[in-house]
């Protein structure tokens, strides 16, 4: 039970309280009148509270209807509405697009109100139909289209670098996969090479020709990818139009859709009905439009770990899975690192007009012995960052990036008396770390406060903290 309080006091509290909230709030009563509208919403929607606070909602959003507003449709039926997409304006013609969640209000068994909270996508959906209108302008259908560059597979076979006779075998088997139709999941460990090996497959078989449409399952939000990757018709929700989506773009070639285990579980049974019978349903339609398109799908978990983390349905694994590719980590195939470094150091030369003419004998050492938990990619990154700063002709360790050049420097043993207290130890080995960085850099502190990616002042500082 609440104690006694000024009038109003209570009142003024809850809208305080809604002001503070990050989300949109929007109640509206019985009538379909605003009651309560926060902060969050009135900057979505480009109103003030004032004016909207009292108003019926057609009044405000006269884009909207009894039919396609959420929350004049809870307020008819009695029954929430979750996630639901919708764009609409406001009476100023401010249009955007949203992701509503809407429960009714009832007391004593009776709708009393609406309330919803609101999330604005606008910006996201921009982005995302510009980067589909600009898949379908590079992507023409019809006969005789032509090449244009960012919906075509751009890497081959022959840009997969190694010596390693696990990958060479694997290079093998997908230009034998290449050859046919099946669907295919590439997987491994993030930076090993996925993608490279799904442009292989494309331009290594009979849809070299045909687009390569590339979509990463993780970057849009689970409200967007369905209409991105099936496309919809106009109506089939608020400020919808008639839209191919991406398999239909790739029809001829092939989708390839990056990290699967992160496409939404309810989302996953209609990517499995476009393998199983090759036709797709826009979002709002009621035909079915026939495509030819060869899927590849990639993932950072072993599938089978995936289904059982229940982030990909084991029917839809069993479909994709037709033929499966396991990409190695850089660590179990060491023997390709020198090659690798050699071929990214040419690389760099020629798009960058360095004059690098390799790495020395210490720095080949380490790499060995590095475990590179961001695999060929991290390499590669060490090697543009290092020939973008080096002096001379040979990248030494003090070139490389702070998680190296930290692996470089730990003292042996600095770690190992358990008896001596935790700060202590991390004192020793960071003052172990400033002396050899220090060593390598000549003293010069500029030098060795970049290769630790520390600002020279903090160097300085921890310099004079350690006594040295």
């Amino acid at each position: 039970m609440r104690g006694k309080a000024e009038p109003g006091l209570w009142e003024a509290l809850l809208e305080y309280g809604l002001d503070m909230v990050a989300d949109g709030i929007h109640v509206v009563d019985a009538q379909g009148h605003t009651v309560l509208y926060n902060s969050a919403t009135a900057r979505m929607e480009g109103l003030r509270p004032e004016e909207v606070v009292g108003k019926h909602l057609l009044e405000v959003f006269p884009s909207l209807n009894d039919e396609t507003s959420t929350l004049l449709t809870v307020l008819r039926t009695g029954k929430p509405i979750l996630e639901r997409q919708q764009t609409y304006a406001s009476f100023k013609g401010r249009k955007i697009t949203t992701v509503n969640s809407s429960v009714p209000l009832t007391f004593k068994g009776r709708v009393v109100g609406a309330m919803e909270i609101v999330r604005d996508i606008t910006r996201v959906v921009e982005m995302s139909e510009r980067i589909v209108d600009l898949q379908s302008r590079l992507a023409p259908r019809g006969p005789g289209r032509e090449r244009s560059p960012g919906s075509w597979a751009t890497y081959s076979l022959e840009d997969i670098v190694t010596v390693n006779p696990a990958m060479k075998r694997l290079k093998s088997v997908t230009l034998r996969a290449a050859r046919s139709d099946a669907p295919v999941i590439v997987y491994g460990e993030t930076g090993t090479g996925k993608e490279l090996f799904a442009h292989s497959l494309h331009n290594s078989g009979p849809r070299m020709g045909a687009p390569f449409v590339a979509q990463n399952c993780s970057a849009i939000p689970a409200t967007l990818l369905e209409s991105i990757l099936f496309g919809t018709v106009k109506g089939s929700f608020t400020g919808a139009q008639d839209r191919r989506g991406l398999f239909e773009l790739a029809d001829g070639g092939t989708l390839f859709l990056d990290e699967i285990n992160s496409m939404p579980l309810d989302l996953q049974p209609k990517i499995l009905r476009v393998l199983q019978d090759g036709n797709v349903r826009r979002v709002g339609d009621l035909d079915v439009r026939p495509v030819n398109v060869r899927v590849i799908a990639s993932t950072n978990l072993d599938p089978m770990e995936a289904v059982r983390k229940k982030s990909l349905r084991e029917d839809l694994y069993y479909r994709i899975a037709v033929i499966s590719l396991r990409i190695a980590p850089l660590r179990e195939r060491r023997d390709d690192i020198p090659s690798l470094v050699g071929h990214f150091v040419a690389k760099y030369n020629k798009s960058h007009e360095f004059q690098v003419r390799g790495v020395r004998p210490g720095v080949l050492d380490l790499f060995q012995r590095y475990p590179w938990p961001g695999n060929v990619r991290e390499l590669e990154h060490a090697i543009e960052g290092a020939m973008s700063i080096m002096d001379g002709e040979f990248i030494e360790i003090h070139d490389l990036p702070p998680p190296l050049l930290v692996f470089s420097m730990k003292p042996a043993g600095a770690m190992d008396n358990p008896k001596k207290p935790l700060h202590e130890s991390l004192r020793e080995l960071e003052r172990g770390i400033l002396q050899e960085t220090l060593r390598r850099c000549q003293g010069n502190i500029s030098r060795a406060a970049r290769a630790l990616g520390v600002p020279r002042q903090t160097l300085q500082s921890k310099i004079k903290r350690l006594g040295m």
